[in-house]
């Protein structure tokens, strides 16, 4: 069963897997799964994870899982300049609500987290 958590009055649905239940309940603290929204001269999405959460702009979404939205902008559009990733900074966006994904799934396989996001509300995959 999906989670639903509220991110800028925006309802998004959480979906984990079995897999990725199992290892969020073997945590001591609380794993941060940030759906970015990145813009540049093109859109990304991308779930990036961090073992500690850096703020408190995030929500509580299952035992030892906090996500947040976090749209950002590269600072410059040549991306070729770069060998890894860009610098970013976070983009202000006057109606933030307008951009929360409607569904998360995230997965745990071979060791590591995997997540996706998206805006269409019955494309997320069923969690496993």
């Amino acid at each position: 069963m999906p989670n639903v958590v509220r991110i800028d009055g925006r309802t998004v649905r959480v979906e984990l897997t079995a897999a990725a239940r199992a290892s969020l309940q073997k945590r001591t603290t609380p794993l941060l799964a940030e759906m970015e929204l990145y813009f540049s001269c093109l859109v990304r999405m991308k779930v990036r994870f961090h073992e500690h959460a850096a703020s408190d702009d995030h929500v509580i979404a299952a035992e030892n899982l906090a996500v947040r939205f976090r749209p950002v902008m590269t600072k410059a559009c040549h991306i070729s300049d770069f060998d890894d990733e860009p610098p970013v900074t976070e983009f202000p966006i006057r109606n933030p609500a307008a951009f929360v994904p409607h569904w998360l799934r995230i997965d745990f396989r071979h060791g590591c987290w995997s997540g996706e996001f998206g805006y269409r509300r019955n494309a997320a995959k069923h969690a496993a």
